[in-house]
């Protein structure tokens, strides 16, 4: 087995420089760097982790639990990205990933701090989470680093996605098109409902108008057939409204469907936005207005505030961090004259 012994002397340089220019150390020039570096890959260096973690008291992996609840998986497109860019940069550092499971799966019916403990994890990523399971409330209250993602713990790093820019962004460009009867089909109790919500709330107050309580239906997020049934119901009241809005662009897509197959015309007799911003909501016809969340600079920034509470917790600050997305206009919501 190849040592870094080995490549010192192929190198002509102390042992010690060879463990900086592996680490990507400040000290060491770029040449020396990439000299050693290109002679470790040719004599086909490993590093051993084993005696990596004796000498860091780490193990250079990180747990991610990821208990979403709409049956999506991975295939869930917000989450997917943030989860995806999260893998990235902590590789990019040198961590690995590992999911968590709970001990509902497990035959050993270890708990999500156990599972942590068991696989030697370094930290936790929280991307989706029943926040009042006492698994999780024992995960977060523990000595252990960890993130959380569009949601508030006290004593805890977390990085959300800028929903109430994101109604307040969507709301200002419905409302600047002529409408003010606008409906809202929102997803099932979450923080990221309830600030989603509370800026629907704000915003009609800012404008002076009522809020029509009946305009606003609870289902689930990415239920594309709970809100066709809710959009058929909006579109039956004596006063429907002229625009709806929806949890997701998923959920656009259910009533959608519905709407064309009531013989309405998008934007023409009604109009429809969305949210999330997904790929497919760009080869819609007409393209669907939505407001696209950053999940790459979500899931970077949780990989590096994560790594950074475990590699220096003394000078990492415990915040709240919150990313803005971006509105794209497309062609589902009509002007009004």
């Amino acid at each position: 087995m190849v040592s870094m012994k080995d490549i010192a002397a192929a190198c002509g340089v102390s042992v010690a420089t060879v463990s900086k220019a592996l680490n990507d150390q400040s000290d060491i020039g770029g040449e020396t760097k990439e000299k050693v570096r290109r002679t470790a890959k040719e004599l086909g260096y490993h590093p051993n982790s084993s005696a990596r973690a004796l000498k860091t008291h780490r193990t250079y992996n990180l747990g991610v639990l990821y208990k979403e609840e709409s049956g999506s998986g991975l295939t869930h497109d917000y989450f997917s990205g943030i989860l995806e860019t999260f893998r990235n940069t902590a590789e990019n550092s040198g961590y690995d990933i590992t999911f968590l499971s709970n001990s509902k799966k497990r035959k050993d019916q270890m708990s999500y701090l156990e599972h942590t403990i068991y696989r030697g994890m370094d930290g936790v990523l929280i991307a989706v989470a029943d926040y009042r399971d006492p698994e999780v409330v024992e995960l977060l209250s523990s000595e252990l680093p960890v993130v959380t993602v569009d949601y508030v713990y006290h004593g805890r790093i977390s990085v959300m996605s800028d929903n109430i820019a994101g109604m307040e962004a969507l709301l200002s460009y419905i409302y600047g098109q002529g409408h003010r009867e606008i409906a809202y089909i929102y997803g099932e109790e979450s923080m990221v409902t309830t600030n989603r919500l509370s800026a629907y709330y704000r915003f009609y107050e800012k404008k002076g108008l009522a809020v029509r309580e009946e305009f606003l239906q609870r289902a689930k997020y990415r239920d594309s057939y709970t809100a066709g049934v809710l959009t058929s119901q909006l579109l039956e009241q004596e006063h429907p409204p002229g625009c709806i809005m929806y949890a997701d662009d998923f959920s656009a897509i259910g009533g959608m469907n519905v709407i064309r197959n009531k013989g309405l015309r998008i934007p023409e007799d009604i109009s429809i936005v969305g949210y999330d911003g997904i790929t497919m909501a760009s080869q819609l016809e007409p393209q669907l207005t939505t407001y696209r969340q950053d999940t790459v600079g979500i899931g970077s920034l949780a990989a590096e505030k994560l790594i950074s509470l475990i590699e220096n917790p003394r000078a990492t600050p415990i915040s709240q961090y919150v990313m803005r997305g971006k509105l794209i206009t497309g062609g589902s919501v009509a002007k009004i004259t």
